[in-house]
């Protein structure tokens, strides 16, 4: 199959879109930062499925990334993302340089929801507002009718959500599933910084998880009990670093003391060096 065609700046995609538009067609955009994984593919198949043209935009976003984070060895693979994404279907990449999306003179950005503010909020304070600036973006340059989102970014597709909705963006998100490996492990383009004793460290985010889904499932109700004992589940398995064990309204992200159906359960913890977050949905 034929690589994708790769669109490098605004006006090309403007143009393109504009081609779309004019014949009626639904866009359909997936926004990644690249390192393409089988969890982005899914994204991929998704949009295939129910949009008439899928553009797949890769771009490492400098906003949402903190001066102590790993933006300069954060994994670029632009050659073999193509390759992944011809072996899926037909789809429209947007790569395009800082300097596309941030001109020289760019001040202007957006004040993430107040979803954004618990849990990565507390730990990455100004990684949201540049999700949300960029994903503003990107849904106004693509002009798409719909837009995928992984569930294991659980965080910032609520904060996606609730800007569309504020700011009555016409675009419809959808939020696919969490794809894992066959041992639990969450997809993550992160995955690839851990050694083979630190990837057994973190199948711990996963089995923790496992099992407050069963505490919940057998009765227990007291949130405050179940986050001490995620955390300390995940301490005894070797985890550097555990920045939450949260039981959560799964809209407003609040805190649940009480357990009442529905609820997410979301770890964020460091294993080795590498800071690897997941969760699970309790309906």
């Amino acid at each position: 199959m034929l690589l994708p065609e790769v669109l490098r700046n605004v006006d090309s995609l403007k143009n393109q879109v504009g081609t779309w538009k004019q014949v009626g067609k639904t866009i359909g955009v997936v926004p990644t930062m690249g390192a393409l994984h089988d969890g982005h593919l899914s994204l991929v198949r998704a949009s295939l499925t129910e949009a008439d043209v899928t553009v797949v935009t890769i771009f490492v976003n400098p906003t949402q990334f903190s001066p102590t984070e790993d933006l300069d060895s954060y994994p670029q693979t632009l050659e073999s993302d193509l390759d992944k994404l011809s072996d899926v279907g037909n789809v429209w990449v947007f790569a395009p340089a800082v300097t596309e999306i941030y001109p020289a003179d760019f001040s202007t950005s957006i004040l993430a929801p107040a979803v954004s503010e618990p849990l990565e909020g507390e730990h990455r304070p100004n990684h949201f507002g540049g999700v949300a600036t960029v994903v503003l973006k990107l849904f106004n340059l693509t002009e798409a009718n719909f837009a995928f989102f992984g569930q294991k970014d659980f965080q910032q597709q609520r904060v996606v959500q609730q800007m569309v909705r504020d700011l009555n963006v016409p675009i419809k998100i959808r939020v696919c599933p969490i794809v894992r490996e066959p041992d639990g492990l969450a997809l993550s383009s992160r995955n690839v910084y851990l050694s083979s004793d630190e990837r057994e460290i973190a199948l711990s985010l996963s089995r923790t998880l496992n099992w407050a889904v069963g505490q919940i499932l057998s009765g227990q109700r007291d949130g405050y009990e179940l986050m001490v004992e995620m955390r300390q589940r995940l301490i005894d398995a070797g985890v550097t670093r555990v920045d939450y064990a949260a039981v959560a309204d799964p809209h407003s992200l609040a805190t649940m003391e009480t357990i009442q159906l529905p609820v997410v359960l979301l770890l964020a913890a460091t294993v080795g060096t590498t800071r690897l977050i997941d969760n699970e949905v309790v309906a």
